[in-house]
């Protein structure tokens, strides 16, 4: 199981514990819960002189998912493990929908607004917003951690792809480049690009081959933009025929190929982009910082033989990483919800305000978001219900739960279990 996070009166970080220990602190009263996410006990005395093992942060960035994992380095066991969902591009979703609307009031040439100020310049080191809301996300979990964790050192993924290394296959300089990781960068690469299927048949979920675009016979270089993946029955029909010619009866797909050739992969852009602006963070925090490769990482993970998921990514990040211990892990699902929006008021399609916004965010203690536990014991909603809350100036609440909207929930009957903190939380 996931060991429990535990901290001592003075909030020193001691070393997590197994939930049946947990248990029986809180049934002896000597701990009470400190946070729910990640799930954290406090204890009801100093211990200064406890023993604690350090522990390695690792991190797997991602554009879409980030694999989370801390692993004591000593022993090899993953002590806790995370997948953080980012929200980038819901972020450029709303930019794009708010830019729409700008020009077409502007094209409506309703009335000319001279404008305010020069708000063109961008200061260095200037990332686009639904980038920077990565590296936030990922600092603002760092932080977390190290506040219950007494974490010594930190391993991220640097480059998912060595794309100098796989334009060049001759390159000299490394030693993986021609070791036993020698393959891997260019293989993975490939199952991104080509989503993990043969390009000529589409079929999925067997081995498959680096295949050649246009043959090398017939001129065709190493070039990562000639390098596709095949099965070995489509690999062998082709031979050394070129592409046109063994696909001239299919020129939709043809067409589709050579188009996705030539294009870069999105996610790898998106974390090739903010790969030093994380690592500049990380390396902020003082602690000693390991960066590996994504090549290194699927070695590691292989020569293991473990599955491929977000966070055990995590933890076979870096050249420093033991025979992993891996014991009923659940890792915690976590998804960037924001704060909520600052706009005063709504637009319809047309650009038009049409609802005008609360500014205010509290109501009796609580906000919308909080998760809550309501035991009601009297009229028609009688039940314990525990969700996120939307809150009303009234002081009667909607709660979601897991089986549905309940409505109408007063909040004298709510307590709090765990403060909104622009994240939702799932196992």
């Amino acid at each position: 199981m996931s060991k429990i996070f535990v901290i001592d009166s003075e909030k020193r970080a001691l070393d997590p514990i197994h939930s049946a220990q947990a248990r029986q602190l809180l049934r002896n009263q000597k701990a009470a819960v400190f946070r729910r996410f990640p799930f954290t006990l406090i204890l009801k005395e100093s211990r200064p002189d406890s023993p604690v093992s350090p522990l390695r942060l690792k991190i797997d960035p991602g554009a879409k998912n980030t694999g989370i994992a801390l692993v004591n380095d000593t022993t090899g066991e993953v002590i806790f493990a995370a997948e953080l969902k980012h929200r980038g591009f819901a972020i450029r979703d709303a930019l794009t929908s708010r830019r729409q609307l700008r020009r077409s009031r502007r094209n409506r040439k309703t009335r000319y607004r001279q404008p305010r100020f020069l708000n063109r310049t961008r200061p260095q080191g200037w990332l686009a917003p639904s980038l920077q809301s990565r590296v936030n996300n990922i600092k603002t979990w760092v932080e977390k951690l190290r506040k219950v964790a007494l974490i010594q050192a930190i391993s991220q993924e640097l480059v998912r792809f060595d794309m100098q290394l796989m334009r060049n296959p001759d390159i000299q300089g490394k030693e993986y480049q021609q070791g036993t990781l020698a393959g891997y960068e260019t293989r993975e690469f490939l199952l991104s690009k080509w989503n993990r299927q043969c390009v000529y048949c589409g079929i999925k979920d067997v081995p498959l081959q680096i295949e050649h675009i246009h043959p090398r016979a017939k001129g065709g270089s190493n070039s990562i933009t000639n390098l596709t993946l095949s099965c070995e029955k489509c690999n062998t029909k082709k031979g050394i025929k070129d592409i046109k010619d063994f696909l001239k009866k299919d020129p939709s797909r043809l067409e589709k190929i050579l188009k996705q050739a030539k294009r870069p992969l999105a996610d790898a852009a998106v974390v090739n982009t903010t790969r030093f602006a994380l690592l500049e963070i990380l390396k902020a925090t003082k602690l000693p910082v390991e960066t590996g490769s994504g090549g290194l990482t699927k070695f590691n993970r292989s020569q293991q033989k473990l599955e491929k998921t977000h966070w055990l990514d995590a933890a076979c990040v870096g050249k420093l990483t033991p025979k992993l211990i891996i014991r009923g892990v659940k890792p915690l699902l976590i998804t960037a919800n924001g704060h909520g929006t600052r706009q005063s008021c709504r637009t319809d399609k047309y650009g038009f305000a049409f609802r005008h916004c609360s500014r205010t965010k509290f109501h009796f203690g609580f906000q919308t978001g909080d998760i809550v536990k309501a035991v009601v014991k009297s009229g028609k909603k009688v039940g314990e219900y525990i969700g996120r809350i939307a809150t009303r100036a009234t002081g009667s609440f909607n709660i979601s739960t897991k089986n549905g909207l309940v409505q109408g929930i007063s909040h004298k009957t709510c307590k709090h279990i765990h403060k909104k903190d622009g994240y939702s939380y799932a196992q």
